[in-house]
């Protein structure tokens, strides 16, 4: 069921969305997830949808889309992930260089106060749960490749974050936080947003996963990644809905009206705690309840129609403040009814690919 639908994704949904778009971070989880399907099946086709995808991401002319000069975006660090498996796929120099380009934007990358990269330019002195998965697998990646030991700052930096966003009472992380408290949506004197959104607790526990099986051989710091993760599952697992054996779009608010379960952040969560058993972050009961997450999304919205396939439940894009021009938008307040008001889109890419890596630690059990 599964693969059958990760199949005509990779043939049909996936080629639409780079034909729709500019290269952006969401392609880079298509890339990771085909990737982990063939080293979990053994499969080569899944390495010839990356292959064949490569040409959106790298131009003829040896220029990555989307990369602009001088431009700080660390969802676009992000692009390094799937330069690197071309990389290896294929030999050639320009996603080689690409990834050296890459690591070289986190050499001059402007940072809070606290130590952390921020966001974006038109997020300065932010710091969100997202940009930790889109930078820190790659930059550790980079770190092991070139065997330079930089794991401090890493390790700095997943420490600093867990004392910005973790919710004690909670036992949950909060979407983002302001270092400098001038967000129209920080906390005035926390900095941080107001709620708990699904899927920014699921880049989280990816990247605590991701990096430390890249770390564990070269600093014995990553052993503070499996507190953290400890924490974090030990945090949200008590909020799994009772019915669909997911989360919440908001996690800790099942009251709110138009809150949902929701495909992305479930899967990612899955991931996370299968992912963690199989490398020793984690007991076995834990991958046992990612194993039945993924069961849960299955049941809830994995739906074949008369064109095929389909997945469900997925949040299309979620954020804190205006967002880029022309949007301008004022609804961005990270308030728990901000994230319910946004916009399912069904076969989003976070979501199917969060599945596809989801589903590539089920077969490895």
């Amino acid at each position: 069921m599964w693969l059958e639908y990760f199949d005509q994704y990779m043939k049909k949904a996936f080629p639409q969305f780079l034909r729709e778009k500019a290269w952006n971070y969401k392609d880079d989880l298509c890339i990771i997830g085909a990737e982990y399907l063939a080293e979990a099946t053994g499969n080569p086709a899944w390495r010839e949808y990356i292959r064949e995808s490569g040409s959106w991401l790298l131009g003829a002319d040896g220029r990555v889309a989307n990369w602009k000069e001088g431009e700080n975006n660390i969802d676009k660090v992000s692009f390094g992930k799937s330069l690197r498996i071309l990389r290896d796929l294929t030999g050639e120099a320009g996603y080689r260089d690409g990834v050296e380009k890459a690591y070289s934007f986190l050499e001059q990358y402007p940072r809070t106060e606290t130590g952390n990269f921020w966001h974006k330019d038109i997020y300065p002195n932010q710091v969100w749960l997202d940009g930790l998965y889109m930078a820190m697998p790659f930059y550790a990646g980079c770190l092991a490749e070139n065997k330079e030991d930089r794991w401090d700052d890493i390790m700095d930096q997943f420490q600093s974050a867990h004392r910005l966003l973790w919710n004690e009472d909670t036992g949950l992380y909060l979407h983002g936080c302001d270092v400098s408290r001038k967000a129209e949506w920080a906390d005035p004197v926390t900095g941080r947003s107001p709620a708990v959104w699904l899927r920014a607790e699921g880049w989280f526990l990816m990247a605590l996963v991701d990096v430390y099986e890249a770390a564990r051989a070269y600093t014995p710091r990553a052993e503070e990644l499996r507190q953290l993760l400890k924490r974090a599952v030990d945090g949200i697992l008590p909020y799994e809905d009772e019915k669909t054996h997911m989360f919440l779009q908001v996690v800790d608010c099942p009251e709110l009206e138009g809150n949902y379960p929701e495909t992305s952040g479930s899967a990612m969560a899955a991931y996370a705690l299968m992912k963690g058993a199989r490398i020793g972050l984690l007991e076995e009961e834990y991958g046992r309840r990612g194993s039945r997450i993924l069961a849960g999304i299955r049941d809830t919205y994995l739906k074949k129609e008369e064109d095929g396939w389909h997945l469900y439940g997925i949040c299309a894009s979620a954020g804190l403040g205006a967002g880029p021009d022309p949007h301008n938008r004022k609804d961005r307040t990270g308030k728990p009814e901000y994230y319910v008001s946004e916009a399912q889109m069904t076969d989003n890419q976070h979501g199917a690919a969060a599945c596809m890596m989801a589903v590539s630690e089920e077969l490895r059990r």
